[in-house]
């Protein structure tokens, strides 16, 4: 049997587990929104529920698919113990980007300078219209 990673590896069993974030689907639903094969789609829902990623039911003559959050919490659990290192690298990217929008003092002068010949031209027209 394949490890847990992978299986969510493959890139459409991953697009599989993000369209069951949202709601049940049914192998046609999978197909039509992914644009695969239906037999493609049923042999990665056969590996996904095998591996305990989601379970089935039966609607009438469907069967519809959804998550079985425990295998994703198992992931997430080991995956925990890195993300204080990516918390760190986002907290400056954040950091960064803030620095980024702030205008520096020399933006803040440029940017007088340009406004100021257009307010001088409005009040000049102002005046003009007035005259």
């Amino acid at each position: 049997m394949e490890s847990v990673f992978e299986i969510i590896a493959e890139p459409n069993r991953r697009a599989i587990l993000s369209l069951l974030v949202f709601s049940q689907q049914s192998v046609g639903e999978i197909e039509r929104q992914l644009r695969i094969p239906q037999p493609t789609v049923s042999k990665h829902l056969r590996v996904l529920r095998e591996a305990g990623f989601v379970e089935s039911s039966v609607d009438a003559q469907r069967r519809l698919y959804r998550l079985k959050p425990k295998r994703l919490q198992e992931v997430d659990a080991w995956l925990a113990q890195f993300r204080r290192f990516w918390s760190a690298h986002v907290d400056a990217l954040e950091r960064h980007l803030d620095r980024m929008d702030r205008p520096t003092s020399t933006q803040r002068k440029t940017s007088r300078r340009r406004r100021r010949p257009n307010r001088e031209r409005d009040e000049g027209e102002t005046r003009w219209r007035s005259n």
